[in-house]
């Protein structure tokens, strides 16, 4: 797993927690989620030339440097044995592995960077790349740049890129993956079971669940997070009538924000499923391992998870188990879905001494034709809308992006928090959901990590 999106976030260091729980993004964890594949088909190869997209012949070296995590690296040789026959004249490097970003770091910091990053796995953090004037600008470019197929780049982005400076893009997010709430759906049919569309339904079907003796819900609550991710985020956005941009808001400290009408609701969602005892009451000394292991064995038939559950758990997934997974369960009747993200990016360095091979690079890799290929050599998702339903991707990786590609589905933005107020919330979503403290004392809590966070800056 990876651990991405919450505990990466200290801007000075990228993540301490490398050994803990698997889900979430680069940023929080060391590897990403996913295996390669070995049995898929390679893409047909693309026709032979030697100027880009833009019209300039490529020519030189260009080096490309990626993290070699949980996605493996079939997907990267094979895009740039690809990438190489069309552009014969140009000379490609690999630098690549599981500790790259530590073997690279002393060339960044000399200014004697490779060309193109892709910035995942312990050791990378795009936030403290930008902070450090390490990556190129491409904020003008991007508008308007277009993809090997002439499609517009930034139209076809499930995610959008993170603004680490407003107004700014350094970065492009090359995979997606979100939080949720995944579910066995042959238990289900067993059970004559509704998979909930709204919280009403939630409830009700989880009134039916405990009836049953089975727990409606397990989380992991050594790590925190994933109820956060899974549950509490996307509740906030639902409950801030669907506008996501409340989330910003938290990622950017907003003084009371953690008291703010929509966060509280949020919380009182979670304070419902607690007080109706749907919660197990074993999940906050679980950790992730753990809690999906009891899952997979329906000691309890909801688990709030990223998309890189069913493919960390494969060698423990039972017989007849059908996975699966909505992007959110807080959302009142007729409110749509809301998809919490994680994402890992590229980019290109600010002193690359071949940036127009770097860029053309990046327009080879966004068509959706790679897309279908990243899911199905790594089980995953790029961050592009793609029709999987052709491909060998597995079957939960399509029931998500038939989410992602919906109107009836809101993206979030991707919320980034220092690393001590993170801890804080992780505290107190565990006192939360033990009866410790009520919603106003986490608020409380939450809002003074807040304040000590901006005097530090």
């Amino acid at each position: 797993m990876k651990w991405k999106k919450w505990l990466n976030i200290a801007l000075v260091s990228t993540f301490a927690l490398t050994a803990a729980g698997c889900g979430a993004p680069a940023s929080q964890q060391g590897s990403t989620d996913a295996k390669s594949g070995a049995d898929s088909k390679p893409a047909p190869a693309a026709a032979t030339g030697t100027t880009s997209s833009t019209g300039g012949k490529l020519t030189g070296e260009l080096e490309v440097q990626y993290f070699v995590g949980g996605y493996g690296d079939a997907w990267w040789k094979e895009m740039i044995g690809e990438f190489q026959k069309k552009y014969p004249d140009l000379k490609i490097k690999e630098s690549a592995g599981a500790k790259i970003n530590d073997q690279m770091k002393p060339r960044w910091i000399q200014g004697n960077p490779p060309d193109f990053v892709y910035i995942d796995g312990a050791g990378a953090n795009a936030r403290q790349m930008v902070k450090d004037d390490q990556l190129l600008d491409i904020t003008d470019w991007v508008k308007d740049a277009k993809n090997a197929d002439g499609e517009k780049i930034l139209d076809l982005l499930i995610s959008k890129p993170e603004e680490y400076v407003a107004g700014k893009n350094h970065t492009l997010p090359l995979v997606f993956g979100s939080w949720g709430t995944f579910y066995d759906k042959a238990m289900f049919t067993k059970n004559n079971w509704e998979e909930p569309k709204d919280f009403a339904g939630f409830l009700a079907v989880a009134d039916k669940i405990k009836a049953s003796g089975t727990s409606p819900y397990i989380h992991t609550g050594v790590y925190p997070y994933y109820i956060a991710g899974g549950l509490l985020d996307s509740a906030t956005v639902s409950a801030n009538k669907d506008d996501a941009s409340i989330l910003k808001k938290v990622a950017a400290l907003e003084p009371g924000i953690f008291k703010s009408e929509p966060v509280m609701k949020a919380l009182d969602k979670i304070v419902q499923l607690r007080d109706k005892g749907f919660i197990d009451a074993g999940s906050v000394s679980l950790n992730h391992t753990d809690s999906q292991s009891l899952w997979l064995q329906h000691k309890a038939a909801f688990i709030p998870n990223g998309l890189w559950l069913e493919n960390e758990m494969k060698k423990d997934i039972p017989q007849g188990f059908d996975f699966g997974f909505v992007p959110s369960i807080a959302q009142d009747k007729g409110g749509k879905y809301v998809a919490i993200p994680y994402t890992s990016t590229i980019a290109v360095a600010k002193k690359a001494k071949n940036p127009e091979a770097a860029k053309a690079f990046i327009q080879f890799l966004f068509t959706k034709q790679h897309a279908v290929r990243w899911a199905e050599l790594t089980g995953a998702l790029m961050n592009v809308k793609a029709d999987l339903e052709s491909s060998k991707a597995s079957n939960v990786v399509k029931s998500a992006m038939k989410y992602y590609n919906s109107p009836n589905t809101v993206v979030a933005p991707e919320v980034v928090l220092p690393a001590d107020v993170e801890k804080a919330r992780n505290d107190a979503i565990v006192a939360l959901t033990t009866g410790k403290i009520t919603p106003a004392e986490w608020a409380d809590r939450m809002e003074k990590a807040a304040e000590k966070a901006r005097g530090s800056k």
